[in-house]
């Protein structure tokens, strides 16, 4: 999702600057109008990252719910926040998450609340984090609600990490098959192809096939190479308008193996993130907005905004999301019946955790099912390209045993 910067004014006063990761600018300015922010500027920044990024380094997911989840449990002791900052901060040992707190312990200390001092920090703690500690103030639960947040936060990491097993071996894996290919047709096959000129015999097809490949490769390899990159940043600059978004994401769901597991990922985020918001007391449309913002997917995004704006109507929020043709019907019922009975966050937090089972089980099956077929299509092209040279000079071998 694009990654925006901003310039914004507090109602002190004071002007602060951030970033947000959002699907659009008219997005990052609505979220920050709900903060009570005045908004000076807002501008697409050129480079986006999984993690957020501090002064000397990245501040990753585990790094937040370490801390939400400290600070929880000295809140809840009856430790003043400024004391819990200053602990949490003595003891963090990410050195970029280490000044942040500084700073946040700085501002509380000279009478800002918690919300705006991490509001100030809007580049580490997401539009998510800010909304459920300022519902902690105001409804003075924080300890719970710091709770709820570092419990979502742990089963975010969790659920990235489980995403990221399945993606790192079959990448490993055909790298080094794409390396080995193109060091056997670029250095090795030449040697083979000057040996084989020198004989003077008629080479075999599969030969001449692969030696024909060879030097097409290394004729054209800059070339193609360059149309790669092209392609590449191309790929990359589509990606940053809401139509590639849109696009991209509604072909990886539509996808016959990844498909499946990036619409259980889409709709486990999306019950995660709706239910730790309400059940903070956040208001509805406020969560919405959230949701919308943090959902990863521009497709799951745009069925939540529809939900939003079919509540501003007067509608429910399950007929939204079976028009949207992401969620399920089992998903869809259940909301449907959470809104009826009043227990939206419970059958909320029961789908997420369904489906972060199913996440489980997908990865393992997925990554069982790749394993083979990438060692098989490995086998077949290493195999095919050494029988290819072997041939002439099993050929010649027979001749000279006549």
């Amino acid at each position: 999702m694009p990654n925006f910067s901003y310039v914004a004014k507090l109602q002190d006063g004071r002007t602060i600057t951030g970033a947000l990761e959002s699907p659009n600018q008219e997005a990052v300015i609505h979220s920050l109008h709900g903060q009570g922010l005045v908004v000076l500027s807002v501008r697409l920044k050129k480079s986006n990252s999984l993690f957020s990024f501090g002064r000397g380094g990245f501040i990753k997911v585990d790094d937040l719910a370490i801390f939400t989840r400290q600070m929880a449990t000295l809140v809840d002791a009856g430790i003043p926040i400024v004391g819990g900052l200053e602990a949490v901060a003595g003891q963090m040992e990410n050195k970029a998450f280490r000044e942040v707190i500084i700073r946040v312990y700085e501002s509380v200390e000279g009478g800002m609340n918690l919300t705006a001092a991490i509001a100030k920090q809007s580049a580490v703690f997401s539009p998510l984090f800010i909304s459920m500690v300022k519902a902690g103030e105001t409804s003075g639960h924080l300890s719970k609600v710091l709770d709820r947040l570092a419990i979502y936060l742990e089963k975010s990491a969790s659920l990235q990490r489980k995403v990221k097993s399945a993606c790192i071996y079959p990448a490993i894996v055909i790298g080094m098959a794409v390396l080995i290919t193109a060091l056997l047709m670029l250095k090795v096959i030449p040697v083979f192809k000057e040996m084989f000129s020198t004989l003077g015999a008629d080479l075999p097809l599969p030969t001449k096939i692969l030696i024909g490949v060879s030097d097409g490769m290394r004729t054209f390899f800059f070339p193609v190479l360059g149309l790669i990159i092209v392609g590449i940043s191309f790929f990359r600059r589509t990606l940053k308008t809401k139509a590639g978004r849109l696009w991209w994401d509604g072909l990886l769901l539509k996808l016959a193996i990844v498909g499946p597991l990036v619409r259980k990922v889409a709709i486990a985020k999306f019950s995660r993130t709706f239910a730790t918001l309400v059940k903070s007391g956040v208001q509805i449309l406020a969560a919405l907005e959230i949701v919308s913002e943090t959902a990863g997917n521009a497709v799951v995004a745009e069925a939540v905004l529809q939900v939003k704006t079919s509540i501003k109507e007067g509608e429910n929020i399950a007929g939204p999301l079976a028009a949207s043709g992401v969620f399920p019907p089992i998903v869809v019922r259940m909301i449907a019946v959470g809104e009826q009975t009043g227990r939206l966050e419970d059958m909320l937090t029961k789908i997420a955790e369904s489906y972060e089972d199913q996440v489980d089980t997908a990865v393992s099956g997925l990554t069982s099912a790749i394993e083979p077929i990438i060692i098989a299509v490995l086998g077949l092209v290493v195999g095919g390209i050494v029988i290819s040279i072997f041939l002439p000079i099993f050929k010649l071998t027979q001749m000279f045993s006549k």
